[in-house]
């Protein structure tokens, strides 16, 4: 891994991007963000509200705005939002700045991982395990064309889904 390399985490709620990039980062001596927390704590107001007022295009203008500042800094791992690869700009911000990761879960551990979720604001519907499954159809060929590397988390813990990403790096 080029010293300083960045790592990009993508994939689906539920997948484990934020658990495994806190220690990822930890281990890597490296700094962590998630983009979601980042546009949270700038804007002062929880996802669920930005979606509520702006939408998904004002949520993913201020997704943009974040991850496009957050990629120029040296030696971090991001763990970006499910839906941040839809935008073509933030798969070429990724693509042009480090690496990046495909953390992928299955539907039913998705499901099990989100069912008590209530601040994801697309799972705010009746027809949550539905949501789930289109939105698995329509990012999972982005996030596989987008990645780098990919590995299931399913049943695994964030402890052997951070060594493995750590060998693929040290095998780079």
């Amino acid at each position: 891994m080029k010293q300083n390399q960045n790592i990009f985490l993508i994939g689906p709620m539920g997948a484990g991007k934020s658990s495994v990039g806190k220690h990822l980062a930890a281990e890597l001596n490296m700094d962590f963000y998630d983009s979601d927390e980042e546009i949270e704590n700038r804007s002062g107001v929880d996802i669920g509200w930005i979606f509520d007022v702006e939408g998904d295009e004002g949520f993913r203008k201020r997704e943009l705005t974040v991850i496009k500042e957050l990629v120029t800094l040296p030696r971090i791992v991001l763990a970006t939002g499910g839906g941040s690869v839809l935008l073509p700009e933030v798969q070429e911000l990724l693509r042009q700045h480090g690496v990046t990761v495909f953390l992928d879960a299955s539907l039913s551990y998705q499901h099990v991982r989100t069912v008590n979720e209530a601040r994801r604001p697309l799972l705010r519907v009746p027809n949550r395990k539905e949501v789930i499954e289109k939105l698995y159809e329509e990012r999972t060929p982005l996030y596989e064309t987008l990645a780098d590397y990919r590995l299931l988390t399913d049943n695994r813990s964030v402890r052997v889904v951070t060594d493995d990403i750590i060998h693929w790096l040290s095998t780079r």
